[in-house]
């Protein structure tokens, strides 16, 4: 894979660190494959990450929203087969800890988050504020008015 070195834009921009970061981190070739999600669009404004965290309870999962970034962690705590003295002779599912971090849209808000057979979803919506919002601006029909500063003395 072909690696790029963004150094020198570093130095030449102010406020677009971010943007560049993210250029990093989408070129790196780094990106785990554990655990599986899936990114839906639920509605116009709406969204939701499904990943797979089998074999996690609630507890053993964090979910934390800062600025642009969600970042969903797990970490198995104790072995669960040490308390009934058994011996794992193969194991096929995947309990090791993970991060996973998911680069939001500006406005983007999580909403809701819950745990249903295996699989953790995370619900998100973009809520723009009025301000940012695009509005309507009317336009005056009639002849221009024309303010004299040198009538009004």
């Amino acid at each position: 894979m072909r690696t790029y070195d963004l150094t020198p834009f570093y130095r030449s921009t102010v406020g677009f660190d971010r943007f560049f970061n993210l250029l990093d981190q989408a070129t790196s070739d780094g990106s785990p494959g554990y655990p599986p999600y899936n990114i839906e669009r639920t509605g116009e404004n709406a969204y939701r990450i499904s990943v797979a965290v089998s074999g996690f309870s609630q507890g053993e999962l964090s979910i934390v929203a800062k600025e642009n970034t969600l970042t969903i962690k797990g970490e198995k705590t104790a072995n669960e087969n040490d308390k009934d003295n058994s011996e794992v002779l193969y194991r096929g599912i995947a309990a090791r800890a993970f991060e996973r971090i998911f680069q939001l849209a500006d406005f983007v808000q999580v909403k809701n988050a819950s745990l249903e057979n295996g699989l953790l979803h995370v619900d998100l919506v973009r809520e723009i504020p009025e301000a940012k919002k695009p509005r309507s601006i009317p336009i005056n029909s009639g002849a221009p008015q024309v303010v004299d500063a040198s009538v009004a003395a």
